[in-house]
C-alpha cells in the first residue's frame, strides 16, 4: 500500500537457475545485510493493461467488445504485444476498421474483435486506456550477501484502478532520495516524497508477490553490518528498531515496540503489530507514512522483519512481516 506516483499511459492510437530445495528446508543465509535504503522501483506489465475506456462517436468501442478493466492485452491479430510502443504499431499496420485482440482475465486467455474509428486528423480511437509500467517508492529491506537476492517493500505492488496484483515481466529498482514528508493523521496516512535517478540501477525485479518484490541485486554489496535471520520463535514483544530514510539518503534507526506476533500457519503477511515511539520519527512523519514500507525491523542483532502496512486511524501503529516469510518467497 506504500508504492506512489503511480504512472498511467494513456492510449490514443496514431496513424500512427531454477533451485529445487526438497523438504521445505530453505537455503538463503544465515545473516543478510538489513536494507533501510529508499528505492525507486518500475515494473513492466507482462502485456498492456486496460485501466479504463472512454466514449468515441457515442460509443463505447472496448465495452462492447466485452473488454473490462484489469483485462491485459498480450496479442494484435496474433502479434504479440508487450508494451504500449509495440501495442500501437501493431494497430498502425492493420487495414480494416476492426483489429483481434488476445488478452488475459483471471489467468484465462480470451478473444475479442475491437472496432476503430477515425477522428477528424485521421486518428484511430480504440476507447482504450492502459498503461503498461508502474513507477514509485519504497525502501529496500534485505540483500542475502551470498546469492544478492533482494528483497523490497513486503507486500504485493497493485494496480491502482483495478486493485489487483501486477503480473510482471520483469522490472527495476534504481537509487531515490527522500525531499520531503508528508505528515500521518488519523484516517490519513502522509508519505515520502522522493526523487527518481532511473538511470543509476541498482537491481532487477522478477518477482512481485503477496510477500513483496524481489529480484537480483545488480551492484556491488553495501559494506554493512550483517544481522542474523532471526526465526519466528526468536522474536519477541517489546523493544526494537526500524531502519528506514526521512530526509536524503541518510539510512536511520527508530525506537518501535513490539505489540504482538502473529504465526499461524496461513499468516504470511501482518505477523508484527508494533507501534512507533521514537518522538524524533513522531515528530518528522506523525507515525508511518507511505514509501516507508520494506523497512528492516531489528531486535537486537538480528533482523526480524519489515514494515507492510498501517493502521489507518491509529497511524503509530502498523504492521511487518517475518522476514522468514519474504526469504522464503523470494527462493520460490
Amino acid at each position: 500500500m506504500f508504492l506512489k506516483k503511480i504512472k498511467k499511459a494513456y492510449l490514443t492510437v496514431f496513424l500512427l537457475t531454477l533451485l529445487i530445495i526438497p523438504n521445505y528446508a530453505y537455503a538463503y543465509s544465515d545473516y543478510i545485510l538489513a536494507g533501510g535504503e529508499n528505492i525507486g522501483i518500475e515494473l513492466n506489465a507482462s502485456g498492456v493493461l486496460v485501466v479504463g475506456m472512454y466514449q468515441v462517436n457515442g460509443l463505447y468501442p472496448a465495452k462492447e467488445a466485452g473488454l473490462q478493466v484489469g483485462d491485459t492485452i498480450t496479442k494484435v491479430n496474433g502479434e504479440q504485444v508487450s508494451d504500449i510502443t509495440s501495442l500501437v504499431a501493431a494497430i498502425n499496420r492493420i487495414t480494416s476498421n476492426n483489429v483481434k485482440l488476445t488478452y488475459i482475465r483471471n489467468s484465462t486467455t480470451k478473444q475479442t474483435t475491437l472496432q476503430l474509428y477515425k477522428d477528424e486528423n485521421n486518428v484511430y480511437k480504440t476507447g482504450l486506456y492502459v498503461k503498461d509500467s508502474i513507477t514509485g517508492i519504497g525502501t529496500l529491506s534485505f540483500i542475502d550477501p551470498n546469492t544478492k537476492i533482494f528483497g523490497a517493500l513486503g507486500h504485493e505492488i497493485t494496480e491502482k484502478s483495478t486493485g489487483k496484483i501486477l503480473e510482471i515481466k520483469d522490472g527495476t529498482i534504481f537509487d531515490s532520495t527522500v525531499v520531503s514528508i508528508n505528515k500521518s493523521e488519523n484516517g490519513s496516512p502522509g508519505e515520502k516524497t522522493a526523487r527518481y535517478y532511473v538511470n543509476e540501477v541498482n537491481g532487477s525485479v522478477v518477482e512481485n508477490t503477496a510477500q513483496g518484490i524481489f529480484g537480483t541485486y545488480t551492484e556491488e554489496i553495501p559494506d554493512k553490518k550483517l544481522y542474523k535471520v532471526a526465526q519466528p520463535d526468536e522474536i519477541q514483544t517489546g523493544s526494537a528498531s526500524i531502519l528506514t530514510v526521512l530526509n536524503g539518503t541518510e539510512i536511520g534507526t527508530y525506537d518501535i515496540n513490539i505489540l504482538k506476533i502473529s504465526n499461524g500457519t496461513n499468516q504470511k503477511t501482518k505477523n508484527i503489530l508494533f507501534e512507533i515511539v521514537d518522538e524524533e520519527l513522531l515528530e518528522i512523519t506523525g507515525g508511518i507514512v507511505q514509501g516507508m514500507s520494506g523497512s528492516p525491523i531489528i531486535q537486537g542483532d538480528y533482523i526480524i522483519g519489515a514494515i507492510t502496512h498501517v493502521v489507518i486511524n491509529e497511524p503509530t501503529k502498523g504492521y511487518g512481516i517475518f522476514i522468514t516469510n519474504m526469504l522464503e518467497e523470494a527462493e520460490n
